[in-house]
This record gives structure tokens, C-alpha cells and sequence, in this order.
């Protein structure tokens, strides 16, 4: 396992960071990174904590198309680089893979492979045809 240092941009923050790409990785550092957040949201009721994970889908995806600053249309210094879109796209994710994590957390990997596999129906059918 490769575990090399690295600096995050917006907290500065050394952390190694786990390099795996298997699946089974990813889902792990889900029902992790949901026990913590859980954990924080313990005071509120779950449906609530449901809704508000869904919303941090479309805050994360909001940040990423704050492309005003990439074509310097600012006038607050707001500058945007496409490094920081791709943080809050990958950002956007991980709210989104929380969130189906929150809503089942048994079943999220299951729903998600079954939801990948129907909307990408189209394009594995078009690569086998090229």
C-alpha cells in the first residue's frame, strides 16, 4: 500500500493518504468518514441527518461551478482555478457517496453498482461496437 504525504489546500495538513484503488477501499473510507460525521450529527434525528448530507451534495457542486473566478469576472479576489474545481467535484462526490451511505448503509455499494451499471449501459454498449 502506497501511503504518501499529502498537503491538502484548504486545511494545510499533512495526511498520508491510502492509494488503493479497489473498490473495497473506497467503500471503507464511506462507512468511515460517515461513522465520524454520524457521530458529529448525533443530536439531530436521522431523517434529518439524511436530508442534510443530501443538501451538502449541491453546496459541494455549487462551490465547483464557481467559474466566474476562472475567467477573472470577480471583484473580491475570488480567484478559482480548474485544480479547485476538480477538489469540489471530487468533493461532490464524496457528499453524494456519503449521502447513499446514510440513506443505507448496508446496501449503499450494492445500489450504487447497480445505478452505475444502468446509466452506463450506453457507453459499454458503444465500446464494444468501436
Amino acid at each position: 500500500m502506497d501511503r504518501t504525504p499529502a498537503r491538502t489546500t484548504r486545511t494545510g495538513i499533512a495526511e498520508p493518504i491510502d492509494r488503493r484503488s479497489d473498490e473495497d477501499t473506497l467503500w471503507d473510507n464511506i462507512a468511515k468518514l460517515s461513522a465520524v460525521c454520524r457521530a458529529a450529527g448525533a443530536h439531530l434525528p436521522d431523517e434529518e441527518l439524511k436530508a442534510l448530507q443530501a443538501g451538502k451534495v449541491a453546496v459541494e457542486a455549487g462551490e465547483a461551478i464557481h467559474l466566474r473566478g476562472l475567467k477573472g469576472l470577480t471583484t473580491c479576489d475570488d480567484d478559482h482555478t480548474w485544480s479547485e474545481v476538480q477538489n469540489d467535484l471530487v468533493g461532490s462526490v464524496i457528499a453524494a457517496l456519503l449521502a447513499t451511505h446514510y440513506i443505507d448503509p448496508t446496501g449503499a455499494r450494492a445500489t450504487f453498482e447497480e445505478i452505475l451499471h444502468r446509466r452506463t449501459r450506453r457507453g459499454r454498449e458503444a465500446a464494444v461496437t468501436t
